[in-house]
């Protein structure tokens, strides 16, 4: 970037754009960025041009344009995350011998975009397109625990927002906070019988290169083969799976 700073310079603003709900004034968009107030005219204008920003003129603002949209829309259809995490996730499959999924937050659910099952292994909910509450699967607390907490509180409002299932689940958010500081204290989330019975799963997030948890890495095994030696080792495993998924997106951990 040392060579590039007229791109670096514009990426930073893109991004600082990116983060702000609402559009902001070229006055305050170059102190944030540390730029002279020419500088940041002259790429506002160049991205304006391509329609990556727009000029509010009335609010005297800045804020993206269709161009980001469809940026945005293209990395969607092209799927990079999965087509960078299902080789990964099937080398994990081959290493441990147990069922291995990704799934991504859906408002409070999560929902499965690959799974690779692992021969004989018990038949599992979570295939791909299946939505599940987030509360209460190891992928969607790790990604959970990943998020601030006034958007966890955006999310789970009350006690009526969060689902049970046969029993298992937090019935309070007070019980929701508490296991999502358990989570970030372990450094990966852990899930017995809440999906389905006799079946456990250990997840850990992949995040973005602001930290935001973008999907869950999860192996799902039967409770009663796996030792608490045996669980360390896939635990392991699965950290390497998201750090690696984590680095490949430019990401940070």
């Amino acid at each position: 970037m040392a060579n590039a700073p007229a791109a670096k310079h514009t990426l930073d603003l893109l991004t600082l754009l990116a983060r702000h709900t609402e559009p902001l004034p070229a006055g305050a968009i170059a102190r944030e960025l540390g730029l002279p107030r020419s500088t940041t005219y002259h790429l506002l204008a160049v991205l304006r041009d391509h329609g990556f920003v727009t000029h509010l003129e009335e609010e005297r603002r800045y804020g993206l344009g269709v161009a980001a949209f469809e940026l945005g829309s293209a990395y969607q259809r092209q799927a990079p995350l999965q087509r960078i995490a299902r080789p990964l996730l099937g080398r994990l499959v081959d290493t441990t011998t147990h069922n291995a999924h990704l799934a991504v937050l859906h408002g409070r659910d999560v929902l499965y975009v690959i799974e690779e099952r692992a021969p004989g292994r018990p038949l599992l909910v979570t295939d791909v397109g299946v939505r599940l509450p987030a509360s209460l699967t190891a992928s969607g607390l790790a990604m959970l625990a990943q998020l601030p907490p006034a958007q966890v509180r955006a999310l789970f409002p009350h006690r009526d927002s969060l689902v049970q299932r046969d029993g298992h689940g937090p019935t309070s958010v007070s019980e929701l906070r508490r296991e999502l500081a358990a989570v970030r204290a372990r450094g990966y989330a852990v899930e017995d019988d809440s999906v389905s019975a006799g079946l456990s799963s250990v997840a850990q997030a992949v995040l973005d290169h602001t930290g935001h948890p973008v999907a869950g890495v999860a192996l799902t095994f039967p409770r009663a083969e796996v030792d608490d030696a045996e669980r360390a080792r896939l635990v392991a495993a699965v950290g390497r799976v998201a750090a690696t998924l984590t680095a490949r997106i430019g990401g940070v951990r």
